[in-house]
């Protein structure tokens, strides 16, 4: 929004914090603060053909009974490796685990196995968020269970997410894994970036027009609220040309996180807007995949 345009709108009732309903809504509108959104979709798309090139098609396996309860496998050469599990953003309601293949290259090739996940959008839901993250957190114990299928350590499983993704890895990693049988403790380490951590001021914006929900969903799947089921150590971020929200809502996680006594990690992505923060992960030097590749213990002296 330009300042002139700013200057001649009359500010409206107050929703949530300082912000009228339109202020909310862009909030939680990326295109708004990044309108080069397309562009860099292109660029992710054009790097992983590039990855696929070189690494060659991944091993694809199923969680679960439906047709998109899959995953896919990108293998290191190194046996029993650690697995890097990438959860896709999408606004809930987009991304599939092949357009996310340029993250995997700087995992392989440090020693590390790479994991992306497929799942149901909210749409396909029916606007609910509950089988996304059931899904989400079913796949994590899937390869936790069978990481042996293709080389990888079940016990080095580390987390990776941006945008609404961090959202569904925010609630498997505050996930109580005793009720499906296993260890809490079976993400070793997670980085969300660029997520929504709590549901109330979500639900207030615009994005209520195709997510139904409901009081049990802000509390049952906002991960803010669920902190003494955190096990994992943390590291979150934002880059400085994301929405005021998106970058309040990893600041105030952060802050509850240390505030709870866990390890956790905030870093910012000076000049960065929301969809050029994921390029950071697909480069072992940018900013989120040097600290990915650090909490793996991949980094080489």
């Amino acid at each position: 929004m330009s300042t002139a345009t700013a200057a001649a709108r009359v500010k409206g009732p107050i929703v949530w914090l300082n912000m009228d309903q339109q202020e909310l809504d862009d909030a939680y509108d990326q295109i708004v603060y990044a309108p080069n959104r397309e562009l860099v979709a292109k660029r992710r798309i054009a790097n992983g053909v590039a990855a696929l090139a070189r690494l060659g098609k991944p091993m694809r396996f199923a969680y679960g009974p439906t047709e998109i309860e899959g995953l896919d496998v990108y293998r290191t050469k190194a046996a029993n490796a650690p697995i890097g599990i990438f959860v896709h953003g999408g606004a809930w309601r987009s991304g599939q685990a092949s357009e996310f293949a340029a993250v995997a290259e700087p995992l392989v090739n440090a020693g590390a196995n790479y994991v992306v996940l497929d799942f149901t959008n909210v749409d396909q839901a029916g606007g609910s968020l509950f089988p996304m993250v059931e899904q989400v957190r079913r796949a994590v114990g899937w390869v936790y269970r069978n990481a042996d299928k293709f080389g990888g350590d079940r016990n080095r499983i580390h987390l990776m997410s941006h945008s609404s993704g961090s959202h569904l890895a925010g609630c498997t990693i505050t996930h109580d894994w005793t009720k499906d049988g296993l260890p809490m403790d079976i993400i070793k380490g997670a980085a969300l970036s660029s997520g929504m951590y709590d549901l109330k001021p979500v639900r207030l914006s615009k994005r209520s027009k195709y997510v139904a929900f409901t009081d049990e969903m802000e509390q049952q799947l906002s991960a803010m609220r669920h902190l003494d089921k955190l096990h994992a150590p943390l590291i979150l971020s934002y880059g400085t040309c994301e929405t005021p929200e998106f970058q309040r809502q990893s600041r105030d996680f952060a802050a509850a996180v240390k505030a709870a006594g866990k390890p956790v990690e905030l870093l910012v992505g000076e000049g960065y807007n929301h969809f050029e923060m994921l390029e950071t992960l697909a480069n072992p030097y940018g900013l989120l995949g040097h600290a990915v590749m650090a909490q793996m213990g991949l980094m080489k002296n």
